[in-house]
C-alpha cells in the first residue's frame, strides 16, 4: 500500500512542493515518511509515498486532545 499526494506546481505551491520533495529525498528517517517516487502530471507534482495508517500528522494533532508532555513527545521526534 502506498499514500499519493497531488501537489499543484501553481504559484507560490510550486516552491512548497520542490522543498518536500527535496526533503523527503534526501532525508531518512523513522520520524519522517519516506517518498518512494514521484510524477509531474498536467502540471501537478505526484508523490507516491510509503502508507502510514491513521492520517496526516495535521490530522491527528487537530482531532487529538493531547496532554502537554504528549505535544512535546510528537514535536521532539
Amino acid at each position: 500500500q502506498v499514500a499519493i499526494k497531488k501537489m499543484s506546481l501553481r504559484g507560490q505551491d510550486r516552491e512548497r512542493a520542490v522543498n518536500e520533495i527535496l526533503l523527503l529525498k534526501d532525508k531518512k528517517s523513522p520520524n519522517i515518511v519516506n517518498s518512494l517516487d514521484s510524477f509531474l502530471v498536467d502540471g501537478d507534482l505526484w508523490l507516491v509515498m510509503e502508507y502510514m495508517d491513521g492520517g496526516t500528522l495535521r490530522d491527528v494533532v487537530r482531532q487529538t486532545r493531547m496532554a502537554e508532555g504528549e505535544m512535546a513527545a510528537v514535536s521532539r521526534e
